[in-house]
């Protein structure tokens, strides 16, 4: 008989159908642990470089992964965490559940809290991800407003360049009720903290001009794209003097990348992803609440609705809680690391500051901030003999980049806007920029191969409107969370074909000459064609050519046509 692997061992809870609790209990409901795991514990020996490269090896070989920004990356050992608790719950769902959860992840939220310097583990909660605490967030506000509490005009007071979710947020929970928004522009590139704090000093004031009051100023601590590490603590101070109610610091890519330490910030909430850049698997991330209000309610409402936010983020229903548990597998990861989370950071800051350095010099271009407003992530100018000249033209080359090269970059396009004050190289204005980020797995090679295909398309004379067309396929969403591959959108759109062959009867389509995605199908060269029907990838112009072939009335491939594009359309943007 097969044994199945054991998970950490927790404290058992006692069963939450009953009211028995002891004098360890929170007023949570949930248990203390006796022990807290030390930051640092005293190593015998640091991880290797071999052992870092092992415990990353399911990576999908030759990709330049330079965009760990975006989703994180987790080792091999916590992944071997998480399958145990998941194969714990399948052995017996019913023990786990009842005794083992809210304990497993109370054990989590004391790591958090430790490694954040909160005072208690009620401050922590742990959710999905930054998207739903900014709804957290957002929706007290919303009601406060809806109750009265809050008037017209009352503003929330924001970067331009927050999350797209953040404003999103704003929009369903905040405007609808007469709350008013000011968005304070960041100017990029940055040259100074006191450009910072000087401009959201303007929009605080802007807050209040028509009688309001600034109930809710939102910080990022790395803004996303572009990436730049903000003076949150200088912010905050100027919030306070300033008469903010309530602040709010997205600091999404903030730990592992940077210092999070609450009693230092001092936000009324803060939110961090653990799986951007302190190796959880998809999805889990804290939100601190400074005073656990019973004001505050996680968006989905379960029977612990009430209990505090605590447990109500801890159970939402049936679902796969294991990314929550495995926090005290990650931190025996981080721990294996010479200086632990710190050498981790100093690490990965250094790193991406030289490699970035080195780009900017090769290219003859500029960084997009100063090396200290930089984490783990560095904006890097493009030559401006590319011609980034859009959005599309962006999202064009990075296509390019990932089709073509394998090599896997955010790309940002900055409208030349300040006159002389806009960075230049020797050709003209720098409109494009590329996010790299620096991971504990990176290569030096792999910058090294960004740079190489950047000035080999310089020497052929290319620029981003002349790249191959057919690759982008309909994905005109620039917002790196949007972004679909060609076997993705396919998905969306082969169930339409299946109807439409069933429809018109067409039984034989062998012998139909379809264009593939360069790499769709493994052996496939780019640019070539195949005659098959095991296509991962399909451009428009070949399912156009499709139903030509087959000569279709025009009524039925006018309706074909515009189901065919509206569905593609679709698959990019939900």
């Amino acid at each position: 008989m097969t044994t199945l692997p054991e998970p950490p061992s927790v404290a058992p809870h006692p069963n939450p159908c009953t009211d028995d609790t002891d004098n360890n209990t929170h007023r949570n409901g949930t248990v203390e642990p006796n022990n807290h795991t030390a930051k640092k514990p005293k190593l015998t020996q640091p991880i290797s470089e071999l052992e870092i490269s092992e415990e990353f090896s399911h990576h999908q070989r030759g990709v330049a992964r330079l965009n760990n920004g975006s989703f994180g990356s987790c080792p091999r050992s916590v992944l071997a965490a998480q399958s145990a608790w998941q194969l714990r719950v399948l052995q017996q769902p019913d023990d786990f559940f009842f005794n083992s959860l809210r304990a497993g992840i109370l054990a989590s939220r004391t790591v958090v809290k430790d490694l954040i310097n909160a005072d208690r583990v009620d401050d922590v909660s742990l959710v999905d991800n930054a998207t739903t605490a900014a709804a957290i967030v957002l929706q007290q506000i919303g009601r406060r407003f809806a109750r009265g509490s809050f008037h017209r005009n009352d503003t929330v007071v924001m970067f331009h360049c927050a999350y797209q979710a953040v404003k999103k947020s704003i929009e369903a929970y905040v405007t609808p009720i007469g709350g008013a928004v000011v968005e304070v522009h960041l100017s990029f590139p940055v040259r100074s903290v006191e450009d910072i704090v000087s401009e959201f000093k303007k929009g605080l004031e802007n807050g209040k001009l028509n009688g309001g009051r600034v109930r809710l100023a939102i910080i990022d601590h790395i803004t996303s794209m572009p990436s730049v590490v903000l003076p949150v603590r200088e912010l905050i101070r100027v919030c306070r003097e300033q008469g903010v109610e309530q602040i709010f610091v997205d600091g999404a890519h903030a730990i592992g990348s940077v210092p999070v330490d609450m009693k230092e910030i001092d936000a009324d909430f803060y939110v961090s992803n653990l799986y951007k850049w302190f190796f959880s698997p998809a999805s889990v991330a804290f939100l601190y609440c400074k005073e656990n209000s019973n004001d505050v309610h996680h968006p989905i409402v379960s029977q612990e609705y009430g209990k505090g936010l605590p447990v109500e983020s801890s159970w939402v229903g049936m679902r796969d809680y294991s990314p929550q548990l495995v926090v005290p597998s990650i931190l025996e990861f981080v721990n294996r690391f010479e200086g632990g989370i710190e050498g981790i950071m100093k690490r990965n800051h250094d790193g991406v500051v030289k490699m970035g350095t080195m780009l900017a010099e090769s290219w003859g271009t500029v960084l997009g901030s100063p090396p200290e407003l930089c984490a783990s992530m560095i904006m890097v100018g493009l030559p401006s003999r590319l011609r980034v000249m859009s959005g599309d033209d962006a999202l064009m080359l990075r296509l390019y980049l990932r089709v073509y090269h394998a090599i896997e970059v955010p790309v940002y396009y900055q409208a030349p806007k300040n006159g002389d004050r806009d960075p230049r190289d020797k050709d003209g204005f720098i409109s494009g920029y590329v996010r790299i980020s620096h991971q504990v797995y990176n290569t030096v090679d792999e910058y090294h191969r960004l740079k190489t295909v950047i000035n080999q398309l310089l020497e052929d004379g290319k620029v981003c409107s002349g790249l191959p067309k057919g690759m982008h396929a309909f994905c005109s969403c620039t917002n790196e969370s949007n972004s679909y591959t060609f076997a993705e959108v396919t998905c969306n759109v082969f169930p339409i074909l299946t109807v439409v062959i069933g429809l018109t009867q067409i039984a034989h389509i062998s012998g139909l000459e379809v264009e593939l995605a360069p790499w769709g199908i493994s052996g496939i060269v780019a640019n070539r064609k195949c005659y098959t029907v095991g296509v991962l990838g399909i451009t428009y112009t070949s399912i156009h050519a499709f139903f030509s072939k087959f000569c279709l009335q025009s009524f039925t491939m006018k309706w074909i046509t515009t189901l065919v594009r509206e569905g593609l359309r679709l698959g990019c943007v939900l």
